[in-house]
């Protein structure tokens, strides 16, 4: 797990515009800066099939006018079901937190030799072992995360039409790491239909004092003889899963003429990457099956998904390059960086 602002260099201050872009997938820039030296296809060929082709640029264009009708009404039909999910998530919020009880419970006393966990509200850490329990916000979780993450109520997504994209919502009883009730982040995307991102934004966390889990502070003793005695303090950044709210920024004040550094593109650019896949995760997979997460039946799932795709179509047998392929396949599972 990288920390966001401190592992870039500070050589990304010299990325051309066109090379922000790249940064955050931005692929048709990319194809509008090659534009300039492209040649048209058709003046190369011969009469014949230049009308061949012509024909079937036309059908290409009817199937264009399909698929952005479809894309339109895929859009309203999500926007349907997604009023039609609302009362299932509210019916879920008001269970997990406690705020109503499920039909056979009473509040009789506890048996004895029940376990005392018996008389708790709710379902206790339910997001937290929701999302523990999916490969690639696992690793974002540190031991520390988890005193904070108890006390998460719910979490919500909608979708932004200006700028388009979509924004995650962290609803959080009062607790005694920060101050904020409510954690968002938003993704501003290039385009709707593509995985493009822009940017992303995420809430400022007010911070109890000596509170954050961002942060760690150290301390180191004067020198011998020093007429300070006080120690000195300074804080380092740390893994955190609330790195989550601060997330990678692309350079703004760039010089086109400046060289490129390759390496800090690439870089940033898995860092962009990672942080989207963490997003979608919660909207597309941790927010609507929330239940089969905490119940681990998800996991199972997802592993079976992953068998599936890496079972041997052949006799059986796997060469080296195949077997490390499998095993390439398995790690991207689990993070992108």
């Amino acid at each position: 797990m990288s920390d966001h602002a401190a592992d870039l260099p500070a050589a990304a201050a010299a990325l051309s515009a066109e090379d922000r872009a790249d940064l955050v997938n931005a692929l048709k820039d990319k194809l509008q800066l090659l534009a300039g030296n492209h040649v048209d296809v058709l003046e190369t060929l011969a009469p014949n099939v230049r009308k061949r082709v012509e024909v079937l640029r036309d059908l290409q264009g009817q199937h264009d006018e399909l698929e952005t009708k479809f894309i339109e009404e895929r859009a309203q039909l999500e926007a349907k079901y997604q009023k039609l999910y609302e009362p299932l998530y509210t019916k879920r919020y008001e269970i997990v937190n406690g705020v109503v009880e499920v039909e056979g419970i009473t509040n009789e006393p506890v048996p004895a030799e029940d376990p005392p966990c018996n008389s708790e509200k709710g379902v206790p850490n339910f997001w937290l072992t929701a999302m523990k329990a999916n490969d690639i916000l696992a690793e974002e979780i540190t031991e520390r995360d988890e005193g904070a993450l108890k006390y998460l109520k719910d979490i919500k997504w909608c979708k932004i039409d200006n700028p388009k994209g979509f924004k995650l919502e962290f609803y959080f009883d009062s607790n005694p790491y920060f101050k904020n009730s409510l954690l968002t982040k938003t993704y501003h995307m290039i385009e709707d239909d593509e995985p493009i991102l822009e940017k992303a934004i995420g809430t400022k966390i007010e911070w109890n004092p000596g509170k954050s889990l961002t942060e760690k502070i150290l301390k180191k003793k004067p020198k011998k003889g020093s007429k300070n005695a006080k120690p000195i303090i300074k804080t380092e950044k740390c893994e955190s899963f609330f790195n989550f709210f601060n997330p990678p920024q692309v350079p703004e004040d760039l010089d086109e003429d400046d060289d490129i550094d390759d390496d800090t593109v690439e870089e940033l650019q898995n860092l962009l990457e990672h942080d989207y896949d963490l997003g979608s995760t919660i909207r597309d997979k941790i927010i609507p099956h929330a239940v089969s997460w905490f119940t681990g039946e998800a996991a199972e799932s997802d592993f079976e998904e992953i068998g599936d795709e890496d079972a041997d179509d052949g006799d059986g047998e796997e060469d080296e390059d195949d077997e490390e392929e499998v095993q390439s396949k398995r790690r991207s599972k689990g993070s992108t960086r």
